[in-house]
């Protein structure tokens, strides 16, 4: 096993990332940007050392700071959590140069399944269902609108080597196609560098559907069950549940085996989430994308898994054989999570940074997780995201799931600055949401608007 990591974030998921290695007896190394000299992960690591001032391009993603820190403490291996430079091949590569472990996939095949274009080729070849769509990069409006004529509409523009909801549109029509395409190219270009566009049909109404894998480097590769991930605005994810309860026993072996068959034929290695959408009327579903690191939600899975799913990409790294097999694994229960932002929904969910006054977070009870690395005193500086905490909840049952997660948020309490509490307490108690009675436009379409006129 490695007797030191470096992890190369932040917040929430850097506490969640030492917390995991100090259990298994790891040694770790925090970094922090000027801004976040008084963050607990900070506090929490057994070494921390400053890689630059608050600018994210700066300190976080700045890769040879990184890369020194960790030569300048031993680390044998660098954990880089979600966002920042979790998913960017050339530090990877890096890493590797280095003779450091990057605790995540090679990165050959984070190129493979970056770009939207190679991944829907790949699956493809492994037999795994996608969307129709266009089979390479689209650069021109011309060319995009001729397309989607042949597609048919609506159809979706994605940015081909984005992520996180940015440069992406819907279009339902011709006469939206071009301006469409201009405004996604030129953020995408922003954004990633890279301005080619990629098109698909659009399925919907549809439901988010994603299945965590693990694979080792012994060619064993498991999946750990499927989120539904549809509440979202925005293409951000605001609440996650597993199971879906839009999933019966066949049609969940169905996407669950197409996942591990993706990440198969890939040679994937580390933790991985493939996402697909799915036709609840036909029962169709079709590959979205695959992220290549530890997803923020993946705390559900791990309570009705029962795998920690971030202490096994700690010991895949090292070289060690999965943990469990998919024959030892028993899905039990239902589990949520709620992420709880510094921001007001009543404001186009604008960032609400500032110093925290007073802080208590829910506890009490079985089945009750809240990862967070806020505390009172603490000031949320205004250059990263706004995420307070993640409530997760675990119960035998998807009724005393939600009426747990609808106790926990009635307890937290946040002094100091706005937050989505209430927005995540309306949501949860949702007679459609209780149901189970919504897809990926609920959120904006229906409830969205009916909470704004409040």
């Amino acid at each position: 096993m490695f007797n030191k990591i470096l992890i190369a974030n932040r917040g929430e998921i850097a506490v969640r990332i030492i917390r995991a290695a100090r259990e298994l007896g790891v040694a770790t190394v925090a970094v922090y940007s000027e801004a976040d000299r008084d963050a607990l992960h900070v506090a929490l690591a057994d070494e921390a050392i400053c890689i630059g001032p608050a600018r994210a391009t700066e300190s976080y993603l700045n890769m040879n700071n990184i890369l020194e820190a960790a030569v300048a403490t031993g680390a044998q291996a660098i954990h880089p959590g979600f966002g920042f430079l979790s998913e960017n091949s050339k530090f990877a590569r890096l890493c590797e140069e280095m003779n450091i472990k990057f605790i995540g996939p090679s990165a050959q095949v984070m190129d493979m399944m970056g770009d939207k274009i190679n991944a829907r080729a790949e699956m493809v070849k492994a037999g795994v269902p996608v969307t129709p769509g266009s089979e390479g990069e689209v650069y021109t409006s011309e060319e995009a609108l001729t397309l989607a004529n042949k597609i048919g509409y609506p159809v979706m523009l994605k940015a081909s080597a984005g992520g996180g909801g940015k440069g992406i549109r819907k279009v339902s029509n011709a006469e939206e196609l071009v301006p469409a395409f201009e405004a996604a190219t030129a953020e995408a270009k922003a954004a990633f560098g890279n301005g080619a566009m990629f098109i698909e049909r659009m399925i919907f109404p549809a439901r988010h559907i994603e299945v965590q894998i693990l694979a080792d480097q012994h060619g064993n590769v498991i999946h750990l069950g499927e989120r539904d991930c549809s509440l979202q605005r925005n293409n951000q994810k605001v609440l996650e549940e597993s199971p879906s309860v839009a999933i019966g026993h066949t049609l969940r072996e169905r996407i669950c085996q197409a996942a591990v068959k993706a990440a198969a034929h890939v040679n994937y290695e580390n933790a991985g989430t493939i996402e697909f959408l799915l036709d609840e009327a036909s029962g169709d579903f079709f590959f979205m994308e695959m992220n290549t690191r530890v997803q923020v939600e993946h705390p559900v899975t791990e309570f009705v898994s029962g795998v920690d799913i971030v202490k096994e990409q700690i010991r895949i790294a090292d070289g060690q054989e999965l943990s469990v097999k998919q024959e030892d694994i028993e899905f039990k229960g239902h589990a949520i999570e709620c992420r709880i932002n510094a921001e007001n929904p009543k404001f186009n969910f604008a960032p609400s940074p500032g110093k925290i006054t007073n802080l208590f977070l829910p506890s009490g009870g079985v089945g009750l997780r809240v990862d967070s690395a806020m505390y009172a005193g603490y000031t949320i500086p205004p250059y990263y995201d706004s995420m307070i905490a993640k409530v997760i909840v675990h119960g035998e049952n998807r009724f005393e799931a939600l009426m747990k997660m609808q106790r926990a948020l009635m307890e937290f309490d946040v002094e100091g600055l706005t937050t989505n509490i209430d927005f995540q307490l309306e949501l949860i108690s949702d007679d459609n949401v209780i149901a189970g009675d919504y897809d990926t436009s609920f959120l904006a379409n229906t409830f969205l608007p009916e909470y704004l006129e409040k």
